[in-house]
């Protein structure tokens, strides 16, 4: 599938929600946009990200106010509040912060919500290109259950398609590279759009522009994953994550579950890494202005699951505050090679005190990957043999995490991990 090809590797960026909710601006973009050009670039992050609600002036928090003016064109198409985004005056949009994204050697994403605006429907504003109104293509009792910005769009209608397509040639115009699409991928009210998704799909295509399309929220119904590729490039698993332990816990479970659909271009998404200084203006996830509250030991064990799993990997915090530790997990190239070029991640066993062991293949090389894993409550030995990994003969043990060489080893690899740790090896053949 052609956008497939948009996306060879799982993507590495920032994103504004989960240090600034719904209410990011735009210096706040352009200044973690330089401190990725400066130092995670060379990485391979890449992907500069604006959350939701760019389009609302009062935004202040992650607590969405309900029924209030949004900005509009007259197109019924949403466009950046020019007091949160002072470059959109005068029509720009976002083509200049996009413009000055790219400069830096960077990629610019939004994130949108399926459908169409409720006010565009109140005021029955055109559609380009058509003699269609918003009224007439809106799916009025096709609502997201947490947000009141959008109906959804009655993909049978006329104008239907034309409302995306003009979405999408608008974002074109303003250089988005990647766009994540909310209220999509899972719904408590709806199940999977799948009909919203068909027709965002043709108009990505038909666009003229490359973007990498992410759908959220999850958790992503298993039983679509062929619609998801076929669609996307890469789809939530989870519902809101955040630095809350069992919710850390749970991902062991959806990361095996979607483990085989994983491919190139098509990602099953961990969501957002909530590390470093977080929920600035961000009230959910249950905390307030803080640094993450997962231990050093539950941020490795965050960062080896989803890079041996080879999800997309999007920080959440605000970049400039990172302190060494919270840098050095974004740039350790060993680890960054794993959820790169790593392929057939799978768990090789988990028993019932919660040890789990999971491993991968070296892509282009008889190297392999071995993420071994406590995920209980007390101290413990976790162990694998390289038998139980299809290995025979000795191999080189590579500690990733502290760039070290841990010896050769025959028969089993072993180590003492405190509760909710991990370890991560890349073994090589002596």
């Amino acid at each position: 599938m052609q956008h497939h090809q948009w996306a060879p590797y799982p993507p590495l960026g920032w994103n504004s929600w989960d240090c600034y909710g719904a209410a990011v601006r735009e210096e706040e973009v352009r200044g973690n946009a330089e401190y990725m050009a400066e130092h995670l670039q060379s990485f391979g992050w890449e992907y500069v990200v604006v959350d939701i609600q760019w389009y609302e002036p009062g935004a202040v928090s992650s607590a969405y106010r309900s029924f209030v003016p949004l900005e509009m064109d007259t197109y019924s198409r949403l466009i950046p509040a020019v007091n949160r985004f002072p470059s959109a005056a005068d029509g720009q949009g976002f083509k200049p912060l996009a413009d000055y994204v790219h400069s830096l050697g960077l990629r610019f994403g939004i994130h949108i919500m399926r459908g169409i605006p409720r006010q565009a429907v109140h005021k029955d504003t055109p559609i380009k290109g058509t003699s269609v109104t918003a009224r007439q293509i809106a799916h009025p009792n096709s609502i997201c259950p947490w947000n009141t910005d959008m109906y959804g769009v009655d993909a049978s209608r006329e104008g239907a398609q034309e409302y995306y397509d003009s979405l999408f040639e608008l974002y074109a115009e303003w250089g988005v590279d990647f766009v994540k699409v909310d209220d999509i991928a899972a719904s408590r009210l709806y199940d999977t759009h799948l009909p919203e998704m068909e027709l965002i799909r043709r108009a990505i295509d038909r666009c003229g522009r490359p973007m990498v399309l992410s759908l959220s929220p999850g958790p992503a119904p298993l039983e679509y994953h062929e619609e998801f590729a076929a669609h996307a490039n890469m789809w939530r698993v989870t519902d809101d994550f955040w630095d809350i332990w069992p919710l850390l816990y749970a991902m062991f479970e959806r990361c095996e579950k979607w483990a085989p659909h994983v491919a190139e271009g098509q990602w099953p998404d961990c969501d957002m890494l909530p590390l470093g200084h977080i929920g600035i203006r961000s009230v959910d996830g249950g905390g307030s202005d803080r640094w993450t509250r997962f231990t050093r030991d539950e941020q490795l064990t965050m960062m080896t699951l989803w890079s041996i799993f080879r999800s997309p990997l999007m920080f959440g915090g605000e970049l400039r505050d990172n302190d060494a530790w919270t840098l050095s997990l974004l740039t350790n190239d060993e680890v960054l090679q794993a959820n790169r070029s790593s392929r057939n991640a799978r768990q090789i066993f988990r028993d019932e005190q919660d040890r789990i062991v999971w491993m991968a293949e070296q892509e282009g090389s008889e190297d392999r990957y071995v993420a071994l894993f406590n995920a209980g409550e007390e101290e413990t030995l976790v162990r694998v043999t390289l038998a139980e990994m299809n290995i025979q003969g000795a191999v080189q043990l590579r500690n990733l995490w502290e760039r070290s060489d841990a010896g050769v080893v025959q028969g089993d690899i072993e180590v003492k991990l405190a509760p909710h740790a991990a370890a991560f090896y890349r073994l090589s053949r002596v």
